[in-house]
C-alpha cells in the first residue's frame, strides 16, 4: 500500500473516535466528499498480510452499529470483497489473524440484521405475486387460456406468503453455517442495491465468477490464475448472486454483468441447481430485450429495466362451456324499438329487435345468425316468419326478452345442423 493512501485510512480511523453521537448525521453525509477513502480500504482489504485491517473492520462493525442508514450503506458496499477475503482464506496463504478479524466482522453484521431493535428475532415476509393478476412484468391475457378447474377458482386472487426466519445467531463459522451466514449478507446488500458504488458492483461479478469457476475447465477459459481448489456453494447463495448481477447488467456494467451471469449459470448446470437455472436463464432471456440492450448509464437513475407486456385491447374467449353459459346474462335492450308490423324480425333488418349474436363453438368456428328468407321456399312454416311474432306482440320489456330467446333457440338449433330440423318447430 501506497504511503498516501496509508494516511488517509489513518485519518479515517481517527476522526470517527472522537466523533461526538449529535454529529454522527453529518458525518455520514459528508463520506461521499473522500473520493480516495473507498479505493484505499478496497486495498486494507485485499491485502493478505495488512496492519490496517484489523482496526478498518473494527471501526466498519462500529459504523454498522450505530444504526445510522448511510454508515450501514457504507459498510455494505465492500460486502462482496470481504466474502471473497473469507472464502479465500482456507485456500491461501493469509494470516489467519487477519481472516479472523473479517469473520468478526461479518458475524456481527448478521448477529445485529437478524434482531429488531427490541432484541426480538425478526421474521421477514415475501408476498409472491399471483399470475391471474397484472403487474409490471405480465398480463393475464397474454399468457393463454387457462384451466377454470376448481382448483384455480378456488385460488383465484390469493395472495401466498412466504415467510423466512427466524434466524438462529452464530457465534463462529462452520462448514454448515458458512453459507447460510453468507446467503443472509447478501440478501441485506440486495435490499440496497440501489445505493450501491460502480466499484461495489464490479466487485460483486468478480466475486460471482471467481467463485463460481475456481477449479474448473472455464477457469482456464476466464484466465484467472488465482486459486485452483474448488469453492463448495448452494443454490440459495447463488439465486442472491444473480440478484445482484441482475442489477449491475441494467446499471453501467454489462461486460462484467454478462460474464458473471454466464459463470453462475455454467456452475447451476455443473451443480443441477434448479433455482438459479430458472432465475439466470429469466434474465438472460430478459437481456436480450432491445430495452436492455440501449445500454444504461452508470451515472443515470439506479434502477431494473423489464420489458412491459403490453396490454390486449380486446380479450377473445375461443370456448363456450357450460360453466361459461350458466354464469352468462342477457342484458335488456330496453331502448331499442321493435318493429310492429308483419315483416320477419331478422338480426339485419330494419326494426329488428334482437341484436347481432356471434358464437365461437370449441373448434374455433363462428357461427352467425343466418337469413331465414331461404326457409320460405322449402318449409310450410319458415322459423323467421311473422307467425313466431305475433302482430298483437306485447310491446312491454318482457315481451322482447320472450322474442330474443326464441331467436337464440333458433339459432342453436339451425346450427346443429339438419338433423334436428324436426326439433325447431316451436
Amino acid at each position: 500500500m501506497l504511503a498516501m493512501d496509508q494516511g488517509v485510512v489513518e485519518e479515517w480511523l481517527s476522526e470517527f473516535k472522537t466523533l461526538p453521537d449529535s454529529a454522527v448525521s453529518s458525518y455520514a453525509a459528508s463520506l461521499k466528499e473522500k473520493g480516495s477513502l473507498v479505493p484505499a480500504l478496497y486495498k486494507v482489504i485485499r491485502e493478505n498480510y495488512s496492519d490496517l485491517l484489523e482496526p478498518v473492520c473494527h471501526q466498519l462493525f462500529e459504523f454498522y452499529r450505530s444504526g445510522e442508514p448511510r454508515l450501514q450503506r457504507f459498510v455494505l458496499q465492500f460486502l462482496p470483497e470481504l466474502l471473497w477475503s473469507l472464502l479465500l482464506a482456507p485456500s491461501a496463504a493469509r494470516d489467519p489473524h487477519t481472516s479472523g478479524c473479517i469473520e468478526a466482522l461479518l458475524l456481527g453484521i448478521y448477529n445485529l440484521e437478524i434482531v429488531d431493535k427490541d432484541g426480538q428475532s425478526k421474521v421477514l415476509s415475501f408476498t409472491v405475486p399471483s399470475l391471474s393478476k397484472p403487474s409490471v412484468y405480465h398480463e393475464p391475457s397474454t399468457i393463454g387460456s387457462l384451466a377454470l378447474t376448481e382448483g384455480a377458482l378456488a385460488n383465484h386472487g390469493l395472495r401466498r406468503v412466504v415467510y423466512s426466519g427466524p434466524h438462529l445467531q452464530r457465534e463462529t463459522f462452520t462448514a454448515q453455517n458458512r453459507f447460510e451466514v453468507l446467503t443472509f449478507l447478501l440478501l441485506c446488500y440486495n435490499a440496497a442495491l440501489s445505493y450501491m458504488t460502480s466499484s461495489s458492483l464490479q466487485s460483486l461479478c468478480q466475486l460471482s465468477s471467481r467463485v463460481c469457476i475456481c477449479g474448473y475447465p472455464r477457469q482456464q477459459l476466464r484466465r484467472y490464475k488465482g486459486i485452483s481448489s474448488r469453492l463448495t456453494v448452494t443454490s440459495e447463495f447463488l439465486v442472491q448472486l444473480i440478484t445482484g448481477i441482475h442489477y449491475a447488467l441494467c446499471n453501467g456494467e454489462m461486460d462484467l454483468g454478462s460474464k458473471a451471469l454466464d459463470d453462475v449459470l455454467y456452475r447451476a448446470q455443473l451443480e443441477l441447481y434448479p433455482e438459479a437455472l430458472l432465475v439466470g436463464n429469466a434474465i438472460k432471456s430478459s437481456q436480450q430485450c432491445a430495452a436492455l440492450k440501449s445500454g444504461a448509464s452508470k451515472e443515470g437513475a439506479r434502477s431494473i429495466q423489464v420489458e412491459i407486456t403490453p396490454t390486449s385491447s380486446r380479450i377473445s374467449r375461443n370456448a363456450v362451456t357450460s360453466l361459461s353459459i350458466r354464469g352468462h346474462r342477457w342484458k335488456r335492450h330496453e331502448s331499442q324499438e321493435v318493429s310492429v308490423d308483419g315483416d320477419p324480425v331478422t338480426p339485419g333488418g330494419q326494426g329488428s329487435s334482437i341484436p347481432e349474436i356471434s358464437v365461437t363453438m370449441p373448434n374455433g368456428d363462428s357461427l352467425r345468425p343466418r337469413d331465414p328468407r331461404p326457409f320460405t321456399q322449402s318449409e310450410p312454416e319458415p322459423l323467421g316468419s311473422a307467425s313466431e311474432v305475433s302482430p298483437t306482440h306485447d310491446p312491454s320489456p318482457r315481451g322482447q326478452e320472450v322474442r330474443r330467446q326464441k331467436s337464440v333457440r333458433r339459432l342453436v338449433d339451425e346450427s346443429s345442423g339438419p338433423s334436428s330440423a324436426g326439433r325447431a318447430q316451436y
